[in-house]
Order: C-alpha cells, then sequence, then structure tokens
C-alpha cells in the first residue's frame, strides 16, 4: 500500500469487521473503538487515501459468533464490496488468498467475497499471501524445539497460506519498510494478549536489518476470472 501510494495511485482500503471479538488484553475496554482508531492511524502511515468499514461483526477465530461477517450470505458481501470497487472505479483489487492466510473464518469469506465481487467487473485481481513451505517448516521447528505453548499445534501451517510454485508476483518493497513497521506498531491492541505470543509483538522486536529482510518482499497470486466464478 505504500509502495502504491508513493507511485501516486489511489489506495483504498476496505475493512469488514469491527475486530472486537479479536485476541488482545483483556485490560481494554472498548476493543472495536481501539481498533478503529488504530487502524485508521496505520492507514494514514501508509499513505491510505481512504479507508471504508463495511460493517459486519467479527466473527471470532473459530467463527462462533452467530451475528459474525462468516455467517453473512455470500451476495451480501460481494455487494458491499463491489459498491466500494464501483465507487472508486478500482482497477486493481488486492483480496486474501484461499486460506485466508492462516485460516481465520473472516479472512477466508473476504477472500470468497473479494472474488465475486470481481468476477463481473473490469479489474485485476491480486490476492496477498505467503509462501507456505518455509513458514510451515520454521513452524513445526519452534515446536519441536518447546519454542511454542503447548497447546500450538504446527500441523495448522501445512495448509496455510499458499505453496510457493503458485505465487505469481513478488514485490520489492523495502524501501518502505520503515512505514510498514510503523502502520505495524499503530495497531498496538494486537500486539499483546492475556496469553501466549502475538505475532506483531514478535516482529516488533526484530532488529532494522532483519526486518528489512523479513518485511521487504511482499508476495501475490494473480487471479484469473475463471478462477473467480
Amino acid at each position: 500500500m505504500a509502495k502504491a501510494a508513493a507511485a501516486g495511485h489511489r489506495v483504498v482500503l476496505i475493512m469488514a469487521t469491527d475486530g472486537a471479538a479479536g485476541l488482545a488484553h483483556s485490560g481494554i475496554d472498548d476493543l472495536a473503538t481501539r481498533r478503529s482508531v488504530e487502524l485508521h492511524r496505520s492507514a494514514a502511515l501508509l499513505g491510505v487515501h481512504r479507508t471504508v468499514h463495511l460493517g459486519f461483526a467479527d466473527s471470532g477465530l473459530g467463527g462462533e459468533r452467530a451475528q459474525g461477517f462468516v455467517h453473512a450470505p455470500l451476495e451480501q458481501v460481494a455487494d458491499a464490496i463491489g459498491a466500494v470497487l464501483d465507487e472508486e472505479t478500482a482497477d486493481i483489487v488486492v483480496g486474501y488468498d484461499a486460506n485466508g492466510g492462516y485460516g481465520h473464518p473472516d479472512h477466508r469469506q473476504v477472500h470468497r467475497g473479494v472474488r465475486a465481487a470481481c468476477s463481473h467487473r473490469p479489474v485485476s485481481l491480486f490476492e496477498a499471501t505467503l509462501p507456505r513451505e518455509p513458514i510451515a517448516r520454521a513452524a513445526h521447528l519452534a515446536a519441536a524445539t518447546h519454542l511454542t505453548p503447548a497447546d500450538f499445534d504446527p500441523r495448522e501451517f501445512d495448509t496455510a497460506w499458499t505453496p510457493r510454485a503458485h505465487i505469481t508476483h513478488r514485490v520489492n518493497v523495502r524501501a518502505h519498510v520503515p512505514a510498514k513497521r510503523a502502520a505495524q506498531a499503530a495497531h498496538a491492541s494486537q500486539a499483546s494478549a492475556d496469553s501466549g505470543l502475538r505475532t506483531l509483538q514478535v516482529l516488533s522486536k526484530i532488529p532494522a536489518p532483519f526486518a528489512r529482510v523479513l518485511l521487504g518482499t511482499e508476495f501475490y497470486v494473480e487471479v484469473s476470472k475463471r478462477a473467480m466464478r
């Protein structure tokens, strides 16, 4: 997003849910409001021109909330996303991969909704992802050396993100890593919880030279119109 904005493109960020059911420290009274503030701060640091909230409720990590986004009709989701694409006359859209990254049900619903919205519009669709194999190997190694919580199951990562061979685009964003890290730091409520480590908590402690390598390439899969249907 920072690279696109710096190149003069209009960047619009669509948020499906309020994040109210996410993991966070119990001392936060109104998580939805807190995360909305953090989101706008993060988006501003990246140069995002407009942030849109679709207004759906967070489904929870297991999709347990009956009124959650994952249970909304796909047509309703696609229409809500499509309305923004039409307002903006969008030509490039970025969504989640089929696994929703690490598998969150709301991420998967975004994947389905974005594909449905793009299927009959003149846009190019790319899905943000990571190469599966190195992450799965790291997860199994961490578990084998007892660096993870007792209830951690590394097998969950065997089907997360995207096989390396299916990735179509690797984008160099090293020049924008400082903005990327600042934007991540803005999401402070997602870097702490009552128990266990959070991904952002770990990323925030990585020394700058290593962060430039780790965060300096972003991965995408270009989606054909046939695959969207």
